[in-house]
């Protein structure tokens, strides 16, 4: 039975702050997550991506903060600079749009450690960050983890990897035993779970599977190019079907300035958009994009979480990802609202794999294309799959 964010317990502000936001009802995580945290209950959340899951903690988390004091009160752990800004800008966004004088402040590495100090004398009530960086600021008292109440994990799978949870571990032994741990990633592995045991109180595990469907009006199709090509074949594709506009994906945010750059610089008005890009610079990037003023949007797919721009005929994958759910939320940004739409993936010779274990898991079917002579033509051979099993 769905319930509404009322029945879950969400408070009217946030309530009204989600109707701004154009949400008007929970998600399967919001409606399975949402009660246990608000009960107090350490909890493990499974789900896809792009289902909810920041929401289904920063609802309740918002609603747990004692607003009445001025001092640091919870801690979001993330593997990525990248996600850690998209979280803020969510925690920024709820807290304007509710009308809650939430106050948060990023702490990531490779920024200038002096600024996030001055932020930090500000005690803001929530931090969201890296974990080397927030223990360097804990042993430096410039983080007073002695109020933390909460402590949450975001992709938790990879901060419990060898690499990272030694130092998770670390800020979260600085905390006062009482604390509540929330820990969330689209998958959660036994070994992942072995880990995370000794950090929680009886954890509630919750695994949500939504049903995960690719829209039948998308025609799926793909180019064989070498990675030196791929700007060169995009800008034909471009130019030859004609595309008006496009968003195209790459699978890290850290080159897509210097991407954007050579786009423009051969005659596409593009813009980009990644987890470093400061709001006004993102704000200028859609409001061109959505007005028409910009061809191309190039995102992480971070950067696009939340992102939700009607009308969109073309999705270029420019990287291929490797997990299909991450295809499959971005082709789902077009063939919305009985509208067709098109996902062209510019794949190189070791990225074909991938497409098999696409077609496979989501049941779709990408054809193999070449451009010739100006047009896009199909490729006729006996077995067009069997470009893609000799390379797997």
């Amino acid at each position: 039975m769905n319930q509404s964010f009322e029945q879950l317990g969400i408070t009217a502000s946030l309530v009204a702050g989600l109707k701004q936001a154009g949400i008007t009802a929970p998600t399967g995580v919001q409606q399975r997550v949402i009660p246990p945290v608000l009960q107090g209950k350490d909890v493990i959340g499974q789900s896809a991506t792009g289902t909810g899951k920041t929401l289904a903690y920063l609802l309740p988390l918002f609603q747990k903060l004692d607003l009445t004091k001025r001092e640091m009160q919870a801690i979001i752990l993330t593997p990525t600079h990248e996600l850690a800004i998209q979280i803020q800008r969510q925690i920024e966004l709820l807290a304007e749009n509710s009308g809650l004088p939430v106050t948060s402040s990023p702490v990531i590495g490779n920024v200038n450690i002096t600024r996030q100090i001055e932020k930090l004398r500000e005690k803001p009530h929530i931090i969201v960050g890296s974990g080397g960086r927030i223990l360097e600021l804990i042993q430096k008292k410039k983080i007073t983890s002695q109020t933390i109440k909460t402590i949450i994990l975001d992709e938790a799978d990879r901060l419990l990897d060898d690499q990272n949870l030694d130092g998770v571990k670390a800020v979260i032994k600085t905390t006062l035993r009482d604390r509540q741990m929330l820990l969330f990633s689209a998958t959660i592995t036994p070994v992942a779970m072995e880990k995370a045991k000794p950090l929680l109180r009886e954890p509630e595990v919750i695994r949500v599977t939504e049903p995960e469907a690719v829209s039948p009006r998308i025609e799926h199709m793909y180019f064989l190019t070498a990675q030196r090509d791929k700007l060169e074949t995009l800008r034909k594709l471009v130019r030859g079907i004609p595309v008006e506009q496009a968003l195209v994906f790459v699978n890290s945010g850290d080159n897509i300035d210097r991407l954007v750059d050579k786009l423009n610089y051969i005659g596409l008005k593009t813009a980009g958009i990644h987890g470093g890009s400061v709001k006004t610079d993102r704000k200028m990037a859609l409001d061109g994009f959505r007005s028409g003023k910009i061809q191309l949007l190039v995102a992480s797919d971070v950067a696009a979480r939340g992102l939700d721009i009607p009308g969109i005929e073309y999705v270029f994958n420019l990287n291929l990802p490797e997990d299909p759910r991450v295809y499959l939320h971005r082709v789902g940004r077009t063939g919305r609202a009985g509208k067709k739409g098109t996902a062209i993936s510019l794949a190189d010779r070791k990225e074909l794999a991938f497409l098999g274990k696409y077609e496979k898991t989501l049941k779709i079917e990408i054809a193999a294309k070449q451009v010739t002579r100006g047009r896009i033509v199909n490729i006729h051979q006996a077995n067009p799959a069997s470009d893609r099993r000799s390379a797997e």
